[in-house]
């Protein structure tokens, strides 16, 4: 295979192989793995309530494991050939069975007595309870607590939404340490009696997003919460001595400001009011607000993974991910870390399916450059490629179809707008950026891999949907949208920065709209290439005009693409905001007829494209180069490749 190969890309030049060299000498200071994948960049965490991206999903899952984990069929190898897509199904993993209610509001998880922390600790229910306490805890940055908001009360203890008459807990101030989330200060609970604030703040009109951020946390450390503690009412505030400097202005019913306590945080009572309860070591039972058909896949998903509760507390975030402190409870366990080389996991002997688990080391390299990844595949360094040059994928698919998988993918790539741009605030200058781009050209020229052109934001195969359809590829319409706008030819329009990951693939295919934006409508533009973790904190902080972006679902509905773009949502990123589009997805979520639910998503997902705050750009498909010897890897609509499935052949000598 490598000579045939090198035969075939002369792309791949000397000074690459040297690269390839200095990892050669790498892997010759350790152990060989048994097996070894290009897992693309440099992971941001280990930590499941703080990732986001698919390198750390692939890491998380070998480390961790949910209630329930994701599983092909077990005649999936004599049903489904090496270009088919294998279904994955959320199957047994710290649960072995749930429970439904008729209703579909109750599930009730049977935790499996086998499942062990790597500690040796057993994995109970009330581990489950706990980290997901942690992921919506206010403090916690988890992009995805929004995940838990189908429970009963999560979104009001998410967003420290309080009103008078609730039982809540009060953290008093005294952390080990202030800075450190966990171990918490000591909890009080109670019921909230009386909520006293001063005026809110008056801002000028031209305030900035972070002016009004800052001025309103500001505001909130000023209110007083006067809860009944045993019979006793006490008061509370995050800052009390801001809150008696604002005393002249408060309700004067607040008496006797010197008693007022510091409070970290005044939130509703999470075992009172979240619908999750561990009702022992062994039962699990979880409070839907409405029936909700996917909720099985939210529990296989990483973001509901558990966390172990005297690591985090002893080590703090984030040392308690270091590989001497990490307590998982996963098929690996993560041996070292060595940043912008490997990550190195191994088999867990505590994993209570370690049985079938076949590998005993694996390592997950950080290769940014895909044509450094190629040739190490090239050089038998790698067992499984995730990304390879754009331009060798044609040869690939034809010359070796057994090594290149590829398959339909429940993916979009796309760009986001930042809309509190001003040169980007009207929605005819994104509708007509939109349209001056040629998709399809993109996806025969470029990306090349059998990719499709998207006009949604929802890829086609979810049973029941129907995708309206967007902006379609129109230069006329553009130019004059654009001129409509104010920007005849793109005059006036100060250069847009397109902000992407740094990889190959990215930078090409921002210089192709780099292009056709300044061709077909006189836009210039300027790239900015950052590496992953700065990127996700960057877009995070909406420090970017236009920035590439990429979905895969979570689950197989619409509503994984939709509900991320909700006002306000940890994942929108834009700064669009529409109110309509909030109440459909808010609706949808507690529709009982399947098809009206699925129309209002539809026209949820039209309003969107119609706002134009992202612009779908193509429908991804899989793309990896696996190694002959390896087995069980399969396509998946997701790109799921579970490493507790995968096992390998001997190498060759």
């Amino acid at each position: 295979m490598p000579l045939i190969l090198r035969r075939i890309f002369p792309l791949i030049v000397l000074g690459l192989l040297a690269g390839a060299i200095l990892w050669a000498v790498s892997f010759g200071t350790l152990p060989p793995a048994d097996f070894t994948f290009d897992n693309g960049t440099e992971i941001e965490t280990v930590d499941p309530a703080l990732s986001t991206g698919q390198p750390e999903n692939r890491i998380i899952n070998g480390l961790f494991e949910g209630l329930l984990r994701n599983a092909p069929p077990e005649n999936w190898s004599e049903e489904y050939g090496l270009q088919d897509n294998v279904p994955l199904t959320p199957g047994p993993g710290m649960a072995t069975h749930f429970d439904e209610s008729p209703d579909g509001l109750v599930y009730t998880f049977h935790m499996n007595p086998a499942a062990q922390w790597s500690s040796g600790e057993r994995v109970t229910a009330e581990d489950f309870a706990w980290s997901w306490m942690r992921t919506l805890h206010p403090e916690t940055p988890s992009k995805y607590s929004y995940q838990l908001h189908y429970l009963v009360g999560a979104k009001e203890y998410n967003l420290a939404q309080v009103k008078v008459g609730d039982l809540v807990e009060v953290e008093l101030a005294d952390r080990r340490d202030e800075l450190q989330l966990f171990p918490r200060g000591t909890i009080l609970r109670g019921k909230l009696t009386e909520i006293h604030q001063p005026p809110a703040p008056k801002l000028p009109e031209d305030a900035s997003e972070k002016q009004r951020s800052d001025a309103e946390v500001d505001w909130k450390k000023q209110w007083v919460y006067a809860v009944e503690l045993d019979g006793k009412t006490r008061l509370f505030a995050k800052d009390p001595a801001a809150t008696r400097r604002a005393k002249a202005a408060m309700n004067p019913a607040v008496a006797n400001l010197e008693k007022l306590e510091r409070a970290m945080h005044v939130l509703p009572d999470f075992d009172a009011t979240v619908g999750v309860k561990a009702e022992g070591p062994d039962k699990l039972v979880v409070r839907l607000k409405s029936r909700t058909p996917y909720f099985p896949d939210l529990v296989a998903f990483y973001p509901l993974y558990p966390v172990n509760r005297k690591c985090i507390e002893e080590h703090g975030t984030p040392n308690w991910t270091q590989p001497e402190n990490i307590v998982s409870n996963g098929p690996f366990q993560l041996e070292f870390r060595r940043i912008r080389d490997r990550i190195r996991l191994a088999k867990s002997d505590t994993y209570w399916d370690k049985d079938n688990v076949k590998l005993n080391l694996i390592d997950a390299l950080a290769i940014k450059g895909e044509t450094t990844s190629l040739n190490m595949y090239m050089n038998g360094q790698l067992d499984w490629s995730t990304q390879m040059p754009i331009s060798t994928i044609p040869k690939l698919k034809a010359e070796f179809p057994e090594q290149f998988r590829s398959g339909a993918e429940l993916t979009t790539y796309f760009y986001r707008f930042n809309v509190k741009r001003p040169e980007l605030a009207d929605k005819r200058v994104r509708r007509a950026m939109a349209m001056a781009i040629d998709k399809q050209s993109i996806c025969e020229r470029v990306t090349r891999a059998g990719e499709a052109p998207a006009t949604a934001i929802c890829p086609p195969g979810m049973a029941g949907y129907d995708a309206p359809q967007g902006a379609a590829f129109d230069v006329q319409e553009a130019q004059r949208l654009l001129a409509e706008a104010g920007f005849p030819k793109g005059k006036g329009l100060p250069p847009i920065e397109i902000l992407y990951n740094d990889m190959d693939a990215h930078k090409t295919i921002a210089e192709t709209i780099q292009q056709m934006w300044k061709q077909n409508l006189g836009i210039d533009t300027v790239l900015r290439g950052l590496e992953w973790g700065v990127y996700l904190d960057t877009t995070h902080k909406l420090d970017y005009d236009v920035c590439r972006a990429g979905w895969i679902a979570d689950y197989s509905d619409p509503n994984t693409f939709l509900d991320m773009f909700v006002t306000d949502g940890e994942n929108n990123q834009t700064g669009w905001s529409n109110a309509r589009y909030d109440e459909l997805i808010r609706l949808s979520a507690s529709e009982p007829d399947a098809q009206r639910r699925m129309e209002m998503l539809r026209e949820a997902e039209t309003i969107l494209l119609d706002e134009q705050p992202i612009l779908p750009i193509y429908f991804r498909v899989t793309k990896n180069l696996v190694n002959p010897r390896v087995k069980n890897f399969f396509n998946s609509v997701q790109d799921e490749h579970p490493l507790k499935l995968i096992d390998v052949a001997q190498r060759e000598p």
